[in-house]
């Protein structure tokens, strides 16, 4: 269905009137969008349907006049810039971005091929760069690449590239100071991180997590919060968190329950409470069963969410509390829960309030309701989640303990939904609807200010701690907020957070486990079984220090001080001296194959040891060696050419004073394969050997794998050699088809080959002028075969059935006509000997008469001759001058063969005569010579010799 009309509103009193735009953005003109620019609410931004016009319209007074400028793009979404007001990227439907530094007045097109919701601005704690673009973009041969560049130039000389090759297809994060890619390799995705816009590191996960997927949940407070789903979850992940540069993670909860959106997007059922540091929500899948948990301390310990001892009647409560919806506000949560059994069910709905940070739980409805919170969460407001018209909605002063009863309409509404105005101090929201199915949309603005008398004093609020069911050292530290008594019903205003927070003393509570330890039941950290503490030390050099870990990292942002904190800080320690062990080299992409001609970047690497101080010496396995010192010269890898194609040993030698260690890799060196010809007869015997060969351009790639495919088999052969003898035992038609890998590149063609017990074959020479249009490549040879097959049937009569016809490659241009026997012909060789010698006849009488002909284009008729008559089948080789020169050749040694006997004839001094048969031009592909002799009696015999070649 298509929009054929739109309309705009506007109101500057809250709701209570509004005035019809339309003819300040024309009366015809269809909106799609509008857009309030974030950091300067007075910019609105409106989009046109693109099905009608590419426009966008654009008001610096708050909505009240419009300008109109036309676009040569169509607008798929936009991303403002988080403190510039004029700066704009602008996302088309064809996957350009565009920028804009004057509010969409003027637009600069910055890159092609961008993927989708994969465009950041650069926005990082010290707001360096705030031009900079991210952007994950398509390469011409379709990779996925991370690039930046400047928002006004982003040409190819100015563009950076802050990863190493290729990136996996939409896995670009610009979150905060991190920047998080994806690559896989070996069938296994691979995450890496870059903090502050430094170099990439790889994520280092608990070693047999082995990831399938990755979410980012939160990089709040230097430090990310990541869901993995891990090799052997389906319908859950793991919570992971970091340590500050987002390398290290270590295990928060496992099994948290996930869900697919409507979109395919994935769900991950996680809560952040917003005002309390620290504080999550998660719904863990146990047994089958899902049950929610709550912690205080970002992860580091999790308790079971209480429910509460009776419900809204006084009866006890028996069941668990599990979040269905979450609604956060400071100390205030409000949560639509279900009563779970084995699986979530929709069917018995509650919902509850906390007024202490999730400590105690409080049922307010036993139906599905929305609620907002008004006036800093002291006024809340219930509305009923029903199908059905309804006009009353329900509104608590004292933290959802009592609701009263309102009327908001004096006709019953169908409620599409509600929106709270902007603004901390506001008690002002609207109810949106309409009264029927066909009436027009209803706008209902509830204004509560003449609820309150006057605004809240001191003595109306009383001092509140937060605590974790009576601890009140959370995050490392005591906070107290101000509370409004629940008895007192007066206006907050702005919420001023927490009173007074006072720092606690450190105990074992405010470490995590650091990575690669595990906490066992007495809460002790200790290495997991893969994990050895000892490997930090390996990037070590002599003369240096590292941070040797206690297996204890302090939870990020806690605040505690002194107590345990020296005692389970990680301790710098002098790097040891040892000789080299664990070396490996790798490429760059894990690969073991490069290609010729190109860099193939090499890396070092010791699992013990210290590079920087030892002497380190790579053999390339092509005749070229290298020696390194130090390892400043390799940081960015050892890069080699090589000019030859071939499998490579590479060798690397590391030696200090203490030992030394060796590694070698295979390298496949290759080269694109541009082409493959399979050369073979185009008809042959029944049960005799007949040789393909897979021709290759170039013909030097490297290692090649060929794969052959005959008939209707279902199994191929798998060679390594590109050549291969076959027979066939019954006769028709056969395909055969060669594909040749090399790499990544797998090239194939298919050839068809009769196969008869007999046949004949003539060869066919054509007008000169035909070599004119002759470009000598295989499609134009396959048409001209069709072209002289169908000139032959028109001429003779014959079936098709029984015609083969082959152009052969090289010029002058000759063919190949097979003669085929009778389908049904019976079996004796004698009748099909027969109808062979009549096919035959017929067809030579037509060529000799001139009746085969064909028009290559108009005016250009050509003719087609008889050569000679063959009794082998012939080859469509790739042209070679051996193969010529060898047919000379026998041609040469023939011609002295016939003096010789010339010679002995006349010495009986008889009557002689020699002749030679018309030939056509000697080519590389036609090299035959015909020489007859006939003589007179010798002793009373008569004696002629031929030869056929």
């Amino acid at each position: 269905d298509y929009i054929t009309e739109s309309s705009l509103w506007r109101s500057t009193d809250y709701g209570t009137t509004y005035e019809k735009l339309n003819d300040k953005v024309g009366l015809k003109t269809i909106l799609s969008y509008l857009y309030v620019c974030p950091t300067n609410k007075r910019k609105i931004m409106l989009l046109t349907d693109p099905e009608v016009e590419s426009s966008l319209l654009i008001s610096s007074d708050e909505g009240a006049t419009y300008q109109k400028y036309r676009l040569n793009f169509y607008i798929h979404s936009l991303l403002f810039h988080p403190k510039q007001e004029d700066w704009i990227l602008a996302y088309s439907q064809d996957q350009k971005l565009f920028s804009s530094v004057e509010f969409g007045r003027r637009w600069l097109l910055l890159h092609e091929g961008v993927a989708p919701n994969r465009f950041y601005w650069s926005m990082m704690g010290s707001g360096r760069e705030p031009d900079l673009v991210h952007l994950e973009a398509k390469t011409v041969d379709g990779h996925a690449q991370y690039i930046t560049c400047k928002m006004q130039n982003c040409s190819e000389a100015t563009r950076s590239k802050p990863f190493p090759g290729y990136i996996d297809h939409n896995s670009l994060i610009v979150q905060d100071d991190y920047v998080f890619v994806q690559l896989t390799s070996g069938g296994r995705p691979h995450y890496y991180v870059s903090y502050r816009r430094n170099a990439f590191t790889q994520m280092k996960l608990p070693k047999y997590s082995l990831p399938k997927d990755m979410h980012v949940i939160s990089t709040d407070e230097s430090q990310v919060f990541a869901a993995v789903q891990e090799w052997n979850q389906n319908d859950t992940y793991n919570l992971y968190i970091s340590d500050t540069r987002g390398v290290y993670f270590t295990l928060a909860l496992e099994n948290v329950k996930s869900s697919q959106g409507l979109e395919g997007n994935v769900m991950i059922d996680l809560y952040e409470v917003a005002g309390i540091k620290g504080m999550f929500l998660a719904n863990k899948k146990i047994d089958n069963q899902v049950k929610t948990f709550i912690t205080y301390n970002k992860g580091r310990d999790w308790s079971l969410l209480q429910a509460p001892d009776t419900d809204l009647r006084g009866n006890p409560v028996h069941c668990l509390l599990v979040i269905l919806y979450l609604q956060k506000e400071n100390k205030y949560v409000y949560s639509r829960f279900g009563n779970i059994g084995t699986e979530l069910s929709d069917d018995d709905i509650s919902m509850f309030v906390s007024a202490d940070a999730g400590n105690t739980w409080r049922q307010i409805f036993e139906e599905e309701h929305s609620v907002l919170y008004l006036d800093q969460g002291g006024v809340l407001v219930a509305i009923k989640h029903t199908s059905l018209p309804i006009r009353h909605l329900w509104l608590s002063f004292d933290e959802g303990k009592s609701w009263s009863k309102y009327s908001f309409t004096s006709l019953p509404l169908f409620v599409d939904g509600v929106l709270g105005e902007p603004g901390e101090e506001t008690l002002i929201m609207t109810v949106f609807g309409h009264f029927s199915h066909r009436s027009e949309w209803q706008l209902v603005k509830i204004d509560y200010k003449s609820i309150f008398d006057r605004r809240c004093a001191e003595e109306d609020y009383r001092p509140w701690q937060l605590h974790s069911q009576g601890e009140a050292c959370i995050m490392g530290a005591k906070r107290i907020y101000r509370k409004r008594k629940s008895e007192k019903k007066c206006m907050q205003g702005k919420y001023a957070g927490a009173m007074t927070s006072e720092p606690c003393v450190c105990t074992e509570a405010d470490f995590d486990c650091d990575y690669g330890y595990e906490r066992h039941s007495n809460g002790q950290c200790l290495p997991a079984f893969w994990y050895n503490p000892s490997s930090l030390s390996k990037d070590c050099s002599i003369g240096q220090s590292y941070l040797n870990s206690t297996g204890y990292r302090k939870v990020v942002s806690n605040n505690c001080t002194d107590g345990v904190r020296e005692q389970y800080t990680a301790k710098p320690q002098q790097c040891p001296g040892k000789a080299p062990q664990g070396l490996r080299i790798i490429t760059t992409d894990g690969k073991l194959t490069a290609e010729q001609g190109h860099n193939v970047t090499f890396l070092v690497q010791l699992e013990e040891g210290d590079l920087q101080r030892s002497l380190i010496q790579v053999d390339f396995g092509d005749g070229i060696a290298v020696s390194y010192a130090n390892l400043s010269s390799t940081e960015d890898g050892i890069k080699h050419i090589y000019q030859n194609v071939g499998i490579f040993r590479v060798t690397v030698l590391v030696e200090n004073s203490l030992g030394s260690d060796n590694a070698v890799l295979y390298l496949h060196v290759t080269c694109p394969l541009e082409h493959v010809h399979l050369s073979l007869p185009f008809v042959t015997t029944k049960n005799k050997e007949v040789n393909a060969t897979a021709v290759l351009w170039p013909s030097q790639v490297g290692t090649l794998t060929y794969v052959w495919w005959f008939g209707n088999n279902t199994e191929p052969l798998i060679t390594l050699e590109g050549s291969i003898t076959f027979t066939f035992s019954v006769e028709g038609m056969n395909t055969i088809t060669v594909q040749v890998s090399a790499g990544n590149i797998i090239l194939q063609d298919t050839k068809t080959i009769a196969v008869y017990e007999q046949f004949q074959s003539l060869r066919l020479s054509f007008s000169p002028n035909l070599d004119d249009y002759n470009p000598d490549i295989p499609e134009w040879r396959r048409d001209i075969s069709r072209v002289v097959k169908r000139a032959l049937v028109e001429a003779t009569g014959i079936s098709s059935k029984h015609i083969l016809v082959a152009v052969l490659p090289g010029l002058p241009t000759s063919a190949e006509l097979f003669i085929l026997p009778y389908q049904d012909a019976p079996a004796e060789n004698k009748r099909k000997t027969e109808d062979l010698e009549q096919i035959s006849e017929i067809l030579v009488q037509k060529l000799k008469q001139n009746f085969v002909h064909f028009d290559l284009k108009p005016g250009v008729r050509i003719l087609v001759h008889a050569a000679h008559l063959t009794a082998a089948p012939l080859v469509d080789p790739t042209p070679s001058h051996s193969g010529s020169a060898m047919l000379m050749l026998l041609s040469v040694v023939f011609v002295g063969l016939a003096v010789f006997v010339i010679y002995k004839f006349k010495r009986y001094d008889l009557p002689w005569a020699i002749s030679f048969s018309p030939l056509p031009p000697f080519t590389e592909a036609s090299g035959f010579c015909f020489v007859s002799f006939a003589t007179g009696n010798l002793a009373n015999s008569p004696l002629s010799l031929t030869a056929l070649w």
